[in-house]
């Protein structure tokens, strides 16, 4: 990080306040939201393919609105796949009626002998604006992940993609679980994929890896219908309480990339939870300015805009996340483990990892283990959060393409090594 001297922190960038010289000196960046003005294929906020149908609570969950046919790109490369997209109800995290979206992907690949199996790619979305989600960056080409799909369409899988944060962008509630899963449902309902049958795995890392440990907590009272195979999920968030006392706060080094979570959870949570999450009380109006500058951004600027930017440091004078009840207690009420997954589950997470430290996860997978998970858990011995979605990357295709193909899902392990130094960050 280059740290600006003293006179240029105070006028580097206007339209800030002036910054410590060891947080973020970054300038306001352009959002996606203008950047994807260019394009020719219209936003989903200009799109009217995404408006709700006047009578959308006579929609059951996993009922498709209406459909299209669209052009997939990976890596802004027309692929040649067959997509669909379905516009779909779902609930929110209070059992609203909502709709969203997902993108079904079926490649050209003869599949005999049993209906082609399903990988649902839940995608780390980790935004705050409809452009963001996966039917709309599939089609301009820019889905940061796009190129991990791949893999699993030459093996003649097919992939489904939802828009599991919503139109509204929510962020770590059990409404990305209720999306998910509704999701499948409206492609099981779609008889011109047919894909009705067909067995389905879920992947996801860090934020998509939430969504789809969300789903499978939620399949077996939410969505028995789903016929889950296994999920594999990795760096993925477990106590939102002890992920939010680490990353409000200032740390060291490579650590305080982690800030911006909190920014953007802020974010997020006062969408859903607006009578709790109250910037406008919690945060100075230095924080309230830098809090409505996130309202419209796509993970890459949300990231680069709040690391090493502790929202701490933008608390009103006896505020805080943590000494508020009520943000405690819905906080809790969105954390890992309310529900046992009743299908198998392969989980790996970095030992150093800067975003989502382990002792944020290892007491829930605990939780899990002695609770009967079928469940599969390791650390990596390789630090930084995106280097450790690559590390579980090839074993979480293996296994994914194992339980699929009707193999078994393996033993159940626990090897949660974790050979912090004392005073490490997450520690």
């Amino acid at each position: 990080m280059v740290v600006a001297s003293g006179a240029q922190a105070a006028t580097a960038d206007p339209g800030y306040p002036p910054m410590p010289l060891d947080q973020n000196q970054l300038p306001q960046l352009p959002t996606e939201p203008q950047l994807y003005d260019m394009l020719p294929v219209p936003v989903p906020s200009e799109d009217p393919w995404y408006d709700d149908p006047a009578d959308i609570a006579s929609y059951a969950p996993g009922q498709i609105v209406r459909s299209r046919e669209v052009q997939t790109r990976f890596l802004g490369i027309p692929f040649p796949v067959y997509t669909r997209q379905l516009l779909f109800r779902s609930n929110d995290v209070h059992d609203n009626p909502i709709v969203t979206a997902t993108t079904v992907i079926v490649p050209g690949v003869p599949w005999q002998g049993s209906a082609r199996p399903v990988v649902s790619f839940q995608e780390a979305i980790d935004s705050t604006n409809s452009s963001c989600n996966p039917s709309y960056t599939l089609q301009v080409g820019t889905m940061k992940e796009s190129a991990l799909a791949i893999g699993w369409l030459a093996q003649g899988f097919a992939i489904n993609v939802p828009d599991f944060d919503g139109k509204f962008s929510t962020f770590n509630t059990y409404a990305e679980g209720k999306m998910v899963l509704d999701s499948l449902r409206a492609m099981k309902n779609d008889d011109a994929l047919g894909l009705a049958d067909s067995g389905i795995a879920l992947y996801g890392y860090s934020g998509g890896g939430s969504g789809s440990i969300r789903a499978a907590e939620l399949r077996a009272t939410y969505a028995p219908d789903v016929r889950l195979l296994g999920t594999a999920i990795g760096g993925t968030p477990g106590n939102l309480v002890d992920v939010a006392k680490y990353a409000t706060k200032q740390q060291t080094g490579i650590a305080g990339i982690g800030n911006f979570t909190m920014w953007l959870g802020l974010t997020s949570f006062a969408r859903e939870y607006p009578d709790a999450f109250r910037p406008e009380e919690l945060l100075t109006p230095e924080g309230q300015q830098l809090a409505a500058d996130f309202q419209s951004r796509c993970l890459p600027t949300i990231l680069l805009e709040g690391m090493y930017r502790p929202i701490s440091a933008y608390y009103q004078p006896g505020k805080s996340l943590e000494n508020s009840p009520e943000i405690v207690q819905i906080l809790q009420d969105n954390s890992l483990g309310k529900h046992i997954p009743d299908t198998p589950i392969l989980w790996w997470h970095g030992m150093w990892d800067e975003v989502i430290p382990p002792s944020t996860v290892i007491p829930t997978v605990n939780s899990y283990w002695e609770r009967g998970a079928d469940l599969r858990f390791y650390t990596v011995p390789i630090p930084e959060h995106g280097a450790n979605a690559v590390t579980g990357w090839a074993p979480a295709v293996a296994w994914i393409t194992a339980v699929l193909r009707g193999l078994p899902p393996g033993p159940k392990f626990k090897a949660d090594f974790q050979p912090l130094p004392q005073g490490f960050p997450g520690s």
